[in-house]
C-alpha cells in the first residue's frame, strides 16, 4: 500500500461519512432509541417492533461507518510499524484489502435504499425456448442460486417445484430469506441465456437455451396487502415430481388465481393447510411488486416489456462453447470465469447492476 492509495482510502471514506451524514445519524439514533423507554413501549408490540427495526436500520450505518473508521486507525498504525520494521509489507497489503472489500460492501449496501430492497425475496425460475435443454438450463440456474444463497448465509426454502418431462425442471419458486436478499437479487429479473454442447444431443451440437428468472419482495407483517376472497379461485391437486423430497401422494398442492390480475400462485408441500399460506404469501408478495412497478416506472417499463423467454429479451448470457463467458447485456459487465459464476459467485454482477441502475437513476433527476 503507498501512501497514495492510503489518502485515496481515507478521501473515499471521508466521502461516505459525508454522504451517510453519519453525524446527523447518531444524534438520531440517541433520539429513536429514548422513545424505547417510556414504559408504554411495547404496549403494542406491532409499533414497537416498527420502532425497533427502524433503530437497526440507523445503527447499522453508525456502526458499519465506526467499524471501518477504526479500521482505518489500524491502518495507519500498521504503516507506521511497518516503517519501524515491526510488522510486514505483507500484513499491511492484508489489513488494506480487507478494509477496501468492507468499503465496498457499504458501497454497495448504500445502493439499496429503498423501502423493499431490505425484504426477502421469492424468485421464480421457469424453463423457456428450448425444450430439454432448457430443463436443464432452470436446474443449473437453480443450483446456482441457491450457492449463491447459501454463500451469502441466506435461508433457502423451496415453495413450488415442477419437473421436466425428461430431465431437469419446467418451473421452481424459492424464498430466500435474509436481510437485503431482494434488494441484491432483484437485478436478476429477465432472461437468461446458456449456449453450450449439448449433453443430450448424441451428435454433440451446440443449443442455446433460455430460462426466465423473476423475483418479488416477500411482504412482512409490517406491510398490509388487501386480498378480496371474491378476487380469488383456489384449486387443489395431486402433486407430482421427480421423486424423493417432491412426492406428494394426496391432493394437497395449492394453486391460487387472482382474478383480477391473472396472477398465478402454486405450493406443493404436504399440508393443504400449509400450501394455502404459502401460496397467500406468494400471492402477496406479487401483488407488492406491482405496486411498487406503480411507483416506480423504470421497473414498471421493465416489467412490461420482458416478453417470452427467449431471443431478443434476454438481459445475461452464459457462453461455455465456442469460449467461456458470462456477459450481462444491461451493464456490459464480463468474466470468463464461468464455472465460479455457476458456483454461485454473482456478487460482483449484482454490484455492476445496482451502480448501474443508481446511475441512471441520478442521470434522470438532473434531467428532470
Amino acid at each position: 500500500m503507498t501512501n497514495e492509495q492510503f489518502k485515496e482510502l481515507k478521501k473515499r471514506i471521508q466521502g461516505i461519512h459525508d454522504f451517510l451524514k453519519i453525524g446527523h445519524k447518531k444524534m438520531e439514533l440517541k433520539e429513536e432509541e429514548l422513545k424505547t423507554h417510556d414504559p408504554d413501549f411495547w404496549n403494542d408490540p406491532k409499533e414497537a417492533e416498527i420502532q425497533m427495526k427502524l433503530i437497526r436500520g440507523i445503527k447499522f450505518w453508525v456502526d458499519s461507518f465506526e467499524n471501518i473508521s477504526s479500521q482505518l486507525d489500524d491502518l495507519e498504525v500498521l504503516q507506521d510499524f511497518v516503517k519501524e520494521g515491526i510488522s510486514t509489507s505483507q500484513e499491511l497489503e492484508g489489513s488494506y484489502h480487507s478494509l477496501i472489500e468492507e468499503v465496498e460492501s457499504l458501497e454497495l449496501r448504500n445502493m439499496l435504499s429503498k423501502e423493499e430492497d431490505k425484504l426477502n425475496a421469492i424468485i421464480q425460475i421457469t424453463a423457456g425456448a428450448g425444450g430439454t435443454e432448457s430443463c436443464d438450463w432452470a436446474a443449473m440456474l437453480l443450483r446456482m442460486y441457491t450457492m449463491w444463497a447459501e454463500k451469502s448465509d441466506y435461508k433457502v426454502k423451496e415453495l413450488n417445484f415442477q419437473s421436466g418431462d425428461v430431465a431437469g425442471i419446467k418451473t421452481v419458486s424459492l424464498e430466500i430469506e435474509g436481510e437485503y436478499s431482494f434488494g441484491y437479487l432483484k437485478g436478476e429479473n429477465g432472461v437468461h441465456r446458456l449456449v453450450r454442447i449439448s449433453p443430450f444431443d448424441s451428435n454433440a451440437k451446440r443449443h442455446t437455451s433460455f430460462c426466465s428468472v423473476w423475483v418479488y419482495p416477500v411482504v412482512d407483517e409490517n406491510i398490509d396487502i388487501k386480498v378480496e376472497s371474491n378476487d380469488l379461485r383456489v384449486d387443489t391437486y395431486r402433486s407430482s415430481g421427480a421423486g424423493g423430497q417432491h412426492v406428494n401422494t394426496t391432493d394437497s398442492a395449492v394453486r391460487i388465481t387472482h382474478l383480477p390480475t391473472g396472477i398465478v400462485v402454486t405450493s406443493s408441500e404436504k399440508s393443504q393447510h400449509q400450501n394455502r399460506d404459502i401460496a397467500m404469501k406468494a400471492l402477496k408478495s406479487r401483488l407488492y411488486q406491482i405496486e411498487i412497478d406503480r411507483r416506480n416506472i423504470e421497473i414498471n417499463n421493465a416489467h412490461e416489456s420482458k416478453g417470452d423467454a427467449g431471443w431478443g429479451n434476454q438481459i445475461r448470457s452464459y457462453v461455455l462453447h465456442p469460449y467461456q463467458m458470462v456477459k450481462d447485456l444491461r451493464t456490459n459487465f464480463e468474466t470468463s470465469d464461468t464455472k465460479g459464476v455457476l458456483d454461485g459467485e454473482l456478487d460482483d454482477f449484482m454490484s455492476s447492476t445496482l451502480a448501474s441502475n443508481v446511475s441512471g437513476k441520478s442521470r434522470a433527476e438532473a434531467n428532470s
